[in-house]
């Protein structure tokens, strides 16, 4: 039985690894057969909490983005609070500010989970 419900994981992580826009659990549902919501959820907060997830609030509704690994620590998240995107950036300025907020403010931030909320430039063109 555990060789099933590791080939059900399995699946989970294709389908959502290949998603390039966020998404909802049930996006995830109606893409694979034979596997429970309930199976979705789980396997959705186990990679939450390994930081491959990112969980966003948009429309009133709870939406996902596969973050994808990166073994440089000079990175973070930007999150557009208008079309819920999370784009991935790789910028060793990043650095001066981790700095800046631990010397300045005694606060260490956790590289896996550090996004910046704003507008992205498509969004913004849109208002304009």
């Amino acid at each position: 039985m555990s060789n099933y419900n590791t080939a059900q994981k399995e699946k989970i992580r294709e389908i959502i690894k290949k998603q390039t826009k966020p998404f909802y659990p049930k996006d995830i549902y109606e893409l694979i057969d034979g596997v429970g919501l309930t199976t979705i959820y789980r396997e959705i907060s186990f990679l939450e909490e390994k930081g491959l997830l990112k969980k966003t609030i948009h429309n009133n509704k709870t939406q996902y983005e596969y973050l994808t690994p990166c073994d440089n620590n000079n990175h973070f998240y930007l999150k557009c609070d208008t079309c819920g995107k999370i784009t991935h950036v790789d910028c060793n300025f990043i650095d001066k500010l981790k700095k800046h907020i631990y010397n300045d403010h005694l606060f260490k931030l956790n590289d896996i989970n550090l996004v910046l909320n704003g507008t992205c430039d498509e969004c913004n063109r849109k208002d304009n």
